[in-house]
Parts: C-alpha cells; structure tokens; sequence
C-alpha cells in the first residue's frame, strides 16, 4: 500500500509544526527570564510557560493527527489559526511589524490549507481500522440487554 499524503497537508502539517517549535521557543526564553530574575511577576511568567508548553503540546499533536488523516485534529488547529490572524490584526493595528506580518501569513496559510478539498479529502477517509466502541457487542444468551444509559430499577420490575 502506497501511502501518499497531499502536498497541501505536508505543508499544513509542517506549518503547525513550526508554531509548536515557535511556543517552545517562547516557553524557553520566559522560563531564562524567570530563572535569572528578571521578571517583575513570577506567577504570571509560570503561567505563561505552562500555557506555551500547553498549546505546543496540543498543536504538536493535531500535527500529529492531521499526518494520520484523522478529522479531528483540523478543529483545534482552525481554531488557533482564527486566533491567532485575531491578534495579528490587532498588532498591525498598533505598528507594522515583520512579526505580526508573518503571523498573519501563516496563520491565513493554514487555515485556507486546512480548507481546501485535497486536505479535507485526507482527513475524512473511513480507512482506519473500526475502534472499540464500532464494534459489535456479544453477550451471553439468556442475559436481557438494555438501550445504552439505562438501568435496572429498584424494585426488578420497569
């Protein structure tokens, strides 16, 4: 079986990547900051190299899941992108920076790459294997079976 992946989705996939390293990255410059005390607030500078560690970790594994064709992994990704073309537009807003400019171009990049037919096509195929809960449930004879949810009332009787 040949395993070909659309062009698109490997750039999707790898730009997702390069936003996990980028929050590696801050998480490591803020925790260098917290350790030489340089920072007026270390609570916050915590919170911020946990939440940076975090949505690496999230991004990281929709990257994951988008190279594996699964569905799910496109909504937190969207949902970042949105986020993020947000926050670049408002610091256009303020000055014209090289940053926000390239923010604002990957965050457009993938979340128009995430939408276009090829990479949808990827990430919708039935071709994985059924997981547990498809599958058919046996029990022995003689046991009576109920709709998912309900229980047996007190007292034997319904």
């Amino acid at each position: 079986m040949e395993d070909r992946r659309p062009p698109l989705l490997v750039a999707v996939c790898l730009l997702v990547l390069v936003e996990a390293l980028a929050f590696v990255g801050l998480a490591i410059a803020w925790l260098v900051d917290l350790l030489r005390g340089d920072v007026e607030i270390p609570g916050a500078v915590v919170f911020l190299v946990v939440f940076a560690l975090g949505i690496a970790a999230l991004l990281a594994a929709a990257a994951r899941g988008l190279w594996n064709g699964r569905r799910w992994a496109r909504s937190p990704v969207i949902t970042w992108q949105v986020l993020l073309v947000v926050m670049a537009i408002g610091w256009l807003g303020v000055e014209i920076s090289v940053w926000a400019v390239a923010v604002l171009v990957v965050a457009l990049a993938v979340g128009v790459g995430l939408l276009l037919p090829p990479v949808v096509a990827a990430t919708t195929s039935s071709a994985a294997p059924p997981t547990q809960a498809e599958e058919p449930v046996v029990r022995p004879a003689g046991r009576p079976t109920r709709p998912a949810g309900q229980r047996k009332r007190p007292g034997g009787t319904r």
